[in-house]
């Protein structure tokens, strides 16, 4: 048997665990904690917990506890990712494998300024222009520098998960109409300059043209019989559509080439005027990892937690268009 901790994952990892657990060798038992003691992971885990409201080095040694008493034997963490590679040493001491990244990787690739600087050299990768701002001042003067090129600019807080922090600036807002629709992540200029003026100095903040056009979202694992990629072309509607682009194939080769990633990730493209440009890397397996997983009739957490152990799956897929979309299954909690 081998005992596997998800600490904090997102709803949709409910299938990545299902998946997981689909092993032709060893019996996969899964624990899971969440802050959210009524998650709906629980209902796929062979034993549940509330995770710890702890941070910094508390949490840590919480994690380090919890792995020692459960008898875990990997360790897959998504909360506190950063931290925990920092500390995968701690992990190995006691016996535990951990499916996270060197450390630097991680560091690197979870600021994303940095990882637009370490790949920008990158020949035939397209890496979106930016500013950076920590004033209101500062802001403004990169939305003008950035308005005399490209007709919306966005922002995000660089230290952001979820992109809860990202807004698209506008330049007028329909009122009447706002109170029919969901406004989303909309905001008007003034109004964003408005409330940055409330501090006299925050966080950095990213300022970038808005990439209109539909995101890709590459999922990606290296293995022994070399690099899986699998992009999915998102839209407004939950279907996804699997395209074996070769422009997206040759640029995500290049970017795992240089930064080396061994667990399983997911590159971010977004389109612009037809052209794909980089937005993010996702040091973990995606929300829509399940997706691809349907589409290909690939089981890549599976894979991936063999890999961790040691132990080499063999795989295949068809790289073949295919349009995939997923169904809301109600589940009793309790």
């Amino acid at each position: 048997m081998v005992r596997v901790w998800f600490n904090h994952w997102f709803s949709t990892s409910y299938r990545l665990i299902e998946l997981m657990k689909q092993d032709n060798e060893e019996e996969i038992y899964v624990i899971a904690s969440n802050k959210q003691i009524d998650s709906v992971i629980q209902k796929v885990c062979d034993e549940w917990y509330q995770d710890s409201l702890a941070d910094g080095e508390e949490y840590l040694q919480y994690c380090i506890d919890f792995c020692r008493e459960h008898k875990i034997d990997v360790f897959v963490p998504r909360r506190k990712m950063v931290e925990i590679s920092q500390n995968r040493d701690r992990f190995t001491d006691i016996g535990v494998k951990v499916m996270v990244d060197d450390y630097e990787v991680i560091k690197l690739l979870n600021d994303k300024v940095a990882t637009y600087d370490y790949l920008r050299d990158c020949e035939g990768l397209n890496i979106p222009a930016y500013r950076m701002a920590n004033t209101a001042d500062e802001f403004e003067a990169a939305y003008a520098e950035l308005k005399k090129d490209f007709d919306q600019v966005c922002v995000k807080f660089v230290k952001d998960e979820g992109a809860m922090s990202y807004r698209r600036i506008i330049d007028h807002v329909d009122r009447f109409k706002r109170l029919r629709i969901y406004p989303g992540a909309e905001i008007t200029y003034e109004d964003y300059v408005g409330a940055l003026r409330e501090v006299e100095r925050f966080d950095d903040l990213m300022v970038m043209p808005y990439l209109p056009g539909n995101e890709i979202s590459v999922d990606c694992l290296n293995t022994e019989d070399g690099l899986i990629t699998i992009p999915r072309f998102k839209g407004s509607a939950r279907h996804e559509k699997i395209v074996f682009d070769e422009n997206i194939l040759a640029m995500t080769k290049t970017i795992m080439e240089r930064v080396d990633l061994q667990c399983p990730c997911n590159i971010q493209f977004r389109l612009k005027d037809g052209v794909p440009y980089l937005l993010e890397i996702n040091t973990r397996m995606s929300g829509g990892l399940q997706m691809t997983c349907e589409a290909e009739n690939i089981n890549i957490p599976n894979i991936a937690l063999n890999k961790v152990l040691g132990k080499h799956i063999k795989w295949s897929y068809e790289p073949t268009e295919k349009v995939v979309s997923y169904i809301e299954i109600p589940k009793i909690i309790r």
